[in-house]
């Protein structure tokens, strides 16, 4: 039985958690698409948020959010790729987004940000795209829940793996331990069968996966195979 959660399991942070993409899904039958991915193994619904400034594509605003929350029991996971999302983010909590991911691209100031969308009660989660530095979050990084690392230029599904993002991952491991700190590991983008071991062996511990779970096939089916690949990988961990 899956256990449903809001906030991040801190006890168990090498947890490996799937976030289905709702990007890749077919919006006439999103219900059901997000019933069978969950009982594939989904834990999080991943919401991707543009606003064809911040990324070359528009889709979906805090109205579809709120009919998402009647959907589905599970934590809403929504990635704001906007341009301005400091004036968005209330409206996101207020329609039911229990994580909140901002880019640090997009944040003028990232610590106001953050500390905002956890004082209204979601959680805190920071991204950077693939040719920003993990370094630049270094200022921040004891104030945030995750870390969703771009494993593509952000804006459209389906695209190739950018192997880079696995030195981000790692480094991000490595932080982590140095200083002591909890934040949890995303990543997003072209993750597969052919990509999330590797991923998973790095550090990543939450996998945003679009067409690998809605592209084809039955998405429980697809789901299932995904995570099993992944939890395989944790035990080849050095």
């Amino acid at each position: 039985m899956i256990e449903f959660h809001k906030y991040p399991l801190r006890e168990n942070p090498g947890l490996i958690e799937l976030a289905p993409s709702i990007l890749s899904a077919d919006f006439a039958h999103l219900a059901d698409q997000i019933r069978s991915a969950t009982e594939g193994g989904g834990t999080l619904v991943h919401v991707d948020i543009m606003d064809g400034h911040f990324v070359p594509n528009i889709t979906i605003g805090p109205p579809v959010v709120k009919s998402l929350r009647k959907a589905t029991q599970l934590p809403l996971d929504c990635h704001l790729m906007i341009a301005n999302p400091d004036q968005y983010i209330t409206d996101f909590v207020d329609a039911g987004a229990d994580w909140i991911s901002v880019h640090q691209e997009a944040c003028r100031h990232l610590n106001r940000t953050l500390q905002h969308i956890r004082s209204l009660g979601a959680i805190a989660g920071v991204v950077i795209n693939p040719a920003t530095p993990v370094e630049t979050l270094s200022e921040v990084l004891d104030i945030v829940d995750y870390v969703l690392v771009m494993s593509v230029n952000p804006g459209f599904g389906g695209q190739k793996f950018i192997p880079g993002a696995v030195h981000k991952i790692r480094r991000l491991a490595e932080i982590r331990a140095v200083r002591g700190l909890n934040y949890r590991i995303e990543v997003d983008g072209g993750i597969g069968l052919n990509t999330v071991a590797e991923v998973v062996r790095a550090g990543a511990e939450i996998l945003v996966a679009g067409n690998a779970v809605f592209g084809q096939g039955d998405p429980k089916v697809n789901a299932q195979k995904l995570l099993k690949t992944a939890i395989e990988a944790t035990l080849q961990k050095v």
